[in-house]
């Protein structure tokens, strides 16, 4: 951005963050409008941690003003040191100027058009960055959906093994008191009571029952998809459907003891990771 006697770069930045985080360097010059510009990045901004450089160059005459109070604190440093060991000497002015702040640009000449100049440049930054993260964002929501399609199929898989994990607790159970019983009666054969058994098996397959889990697995997962669609900051709203998909993951795996369902799990468990990484780059 130019304008009649100056020049304004901006160098801006932005990585993954839950919150937004604005790293602003403006230099001296422009440091009284550092909370403005600040502003103006947060009204366009909801997230990510922002790193802005803005470089302002004159290309016109330039006015400058003495920092007083410091240059006279060295003088009086500079006498002290000379009474106090007896030297000799006078402080040289090349290298007074050359103290880090002794001479500045006048503060009355950074004029209302420099100012909204830094404005228009800061304006024009977020501006192409608004239009690149749009086009990241179209194929992030690809990604993601393409990770829900893997979770909806670990579901199809979990639902199959869930409706017959019922039949395998009994015949496993079954299996086992027949062994133990017939261990300890040697060649004693043992009726078992059927019915105390159905009781035990019904009491086991409530337990480990995931038909809620899995409900609400897939309605989270559908409320994702939809959420991913909509206009406006949705971050927070898809981080809060991750937690309840790890949720219910976790559920699964812990009531399930059918290795494919385990597997199928596991696989859950990848992929809300998966879309968790990706979540922290949507506003």
């Amino acid at each position: 951005m130019a304008g009649d006697d100056f020049t304004v770069a901006i160098d801006l930045k932005t990585v993954n963050n839950r919150f937004l985080d604005v790293h602003l360097r403006t230099g001296a010059e422009l440091s009284h409008i550092e909370a403005t510009l600040k502003k103006r990045i947060a009204s366009r901004l909801a997230r990510g941690r922002v790193d802005v450089q803005v470089s302002l160059d004159r290309t016109g005459e330039t006015g400058y003003e003495l920092n007083r109070p410091l240059i006279a604190g060295y003088l009086a440093a500079f006498g002290a040191l000379r009474a106090d060991f007896q030297l000799t000497g006078e402080p040289d002015i090349n290298s007074v100027l050359r103290l880090p702040g002794a001479m500045q640009v006048a503060r009355h000449e950074l004029g209302g058009d420099i100012i909204a100049g830094v404005e228009r440049a800061l304006d024009q930054a977020l501006d192409e960055l608004e239009a690149m993260r749009s086009q990241e964002g179209a194929s992030l929501a690809e990604e993601m959906r393409a990770r829900l399609d893997t979770i909806e199929r670990q579901a199809v898989v979990i639902a199959a093994g869930a409706d017959a994990q019922a039949e395998h607790y009994r015949a496993r159970l079954q299996k086992r008191v027949k062994e133990l019983l017939q261990r300890e009666a040697a060649e004693i054969t043992v009726e078992l009571d059927q019915g105390r058994l159905a009781q035990e098996i019904a009491y086991l397959a409530e337990r480990s029952d995931i038909s809620e889990e899995l409900a609400r697995l897939r309605s989270h997962v559908a409320q994702f998809g939809t959420t991913i669609d909509e206009d406006g900051e949705t971050g927070k709203r898809l981080d809060f459907l991750l937690q309840e998909l790890n949720r219910e993951a976790n559920t699964i795996l812990s009531k399930a003891t059918d290795l494919e369902i385990k597997e199928a799990g596991l696989v859950l468990k990848t992929e809300i990771e998966k879309l968790r990484e990706q979540v922290q780059n949507v506003e």
